[in-house]
């Protein structure tokens, strides 16, 4: 895609270019026509016209046409014509414009233990397609991968969208993920630990791609479309055996310094507590935390009466909610949105409700993911797609901003 300036080095060219597009984008989102109004044949709806954009942008009228011009020639814009039948003004009607979001896609990608899936979006994010596609716990890191790029061409095949239109890739993984997109630590995937994810992944996509903890992205999908809309201070906790949670403070996603911020499932290790296997165990052998079907198992038990089930969800919960009141008490956040396969268990989100309330200072409000299993997908599209509105607008930093692989 470039950067908009037709190989133009100048800073101003760039800003203008920015600028402009900005506001042409946001005038084909809201659907909205000034000139003429919408029955005019020079006020076509989600469309802009040069007086509309010198208005808007305070750049001069021959400054907003060259800039038009090079975006036309970089396919990211182009001119509407005059709508038929509307009523129209004396002499020529005023040239209209609108930004292509079909110029370019964008792919949000999740890896799990038992499935990957992705999601497809045009340069507006709105969705055109969507695939999920089993896996092993057990596969390795290249079958694993393979699975992944077999799902995106698929995916890819039933939109009718060519591989060469993807401007930028996101991808949710489990796992302390660096910036670079390797994967420093992770214990839920066979050979995952040290994997080159992004570039690894590059080689397949041959664009930008960009690496997040799966919590991570949850959060964000939550805080862009979710239970977390319109709340800047918000933790997602990713509830199962060792849970994991991400954080977005004052509006940005929280990382730490070397991504490990949010790894709630080692808080056991400080009180050398029982090991996240054993925590819900009714025979004393642990369990396989991958194995989801085992746990559920034991959760269905503790709802028909079995004591030991019951003494085993006890101790879950118990461990979940102090997990998650020493990010609340530290972070003291608006919202706790819970997802993962825990929160669609009975008897989570109420205990987890009110003990939180005993613990914290200031009780948050605690409630469901909306997402559901999308949450992740749909973290990572936005990943992607604050990629690309950096790379388009370069106005401001946005929550996620980090290096992508390329």
């Amino acid at each position: 895609m470039g950067r908009l300036t037709g190989g133009d080095p100048s800073l101003l060219r760039r800003i203008n270019s920015a600028v402009v597009l900005h506001a042409l984008r946001a005038a084909t989102a809201s659907g909205t026509a000034t000139e003429g109004g919408p029955d005019d044949a020079g006020g076509c709806a989600g469309s802009a016209s040069l007086t509309d954009l010198t208005r808007v942008t305070g750049l001069s009228r021959p400054t907003v046409e060259g800039v038009i011009d090079g975006l036309a020639d970089s396919g990211l814009v182009v001119e509407v014509p005059a709508e038929e039948g509307g009523v129209r003004r004396q002499g020529r009607p005023a040239r209209r414009f609108r930004f292509r979001a079909e110029a370019g896609h964008l792919l949000g990608i999740e890896i799990g233990a038992h499935r990957v899936a992705a999601l497809l979006s045009d340069l507006d994010g709105h969705a055109l397609g969507s695939i999920v596609r089993e896996v092993s716990e057990k596969a390795s890191a290249d079958e694993r991968l393979e699975r992944v790029r077999t799902a995106v061409a698929d995916l890819l095949r039933r939109a009718g969208v060519a591989r060469f239109s993807l401007r930028a890739v996101g991808v949710g993984s489990p796992g302390i993920v660096e910036a670079d997109g390797t994967v420093h630590l992770c214990t839920a995937l066979p050979g995952w630990t040290g994997l080159p994810l992004g570039e690894r992944l590059r080689r397949s996509f041959r664009c930008p791609v960009l690496v997040e903890n799966d919590a991570n992205t949850a959060a964000v999908a939550e805080h862009w479309k979710g239970a977390a809309v319109g709340s800047d201070d918000v933790v997602f906790v990713l509830a199962g055996l060792s849970p994991g949670a991400g954080s977005l403070i004052g509006g940005r996603l929280h990382r730490g310094f070397g991504g490990a911020a949010g790894e709630i499932g080692a808080l056991h290790l400080l009180g050398r507590e029982a090991a996240p296997e054993e925590v819900l165990s009714t025979t004393g052998e642990p369990l396989n935390p991958l194995d989801e079907a085992q746990v559920a198992r034991v959760f269905a038990l503790a709802r028909d009466g079995d004591a030991r089930a019951r003494a085993a969800v006890d101790r879950f919960v118990r461990r979940l909610v102090h997990d998650t009141a020493a990010l609340v008490l530290a972070l003291d956040p608006e919202v706790v949105v819970v997802g993962g396969w825990a929160a669609g268990l009975d008897g989570v989100l109420a205990p987890l409700r009110d003990e939180l309330s005993r613990y914290c200072l200031r009780a948050p409000e605690v409630t469901l993911s909306m997402l559901g299993e999308a949450a992740v997908t749909t973290g990572a599209l936005r990943l992607a797609l604050d990629h690309v509105e950096q790379e388009l607008f370069a106005v401001d930093s946005t929550v996620t901003t980090r290096r992508a692989s390329r």
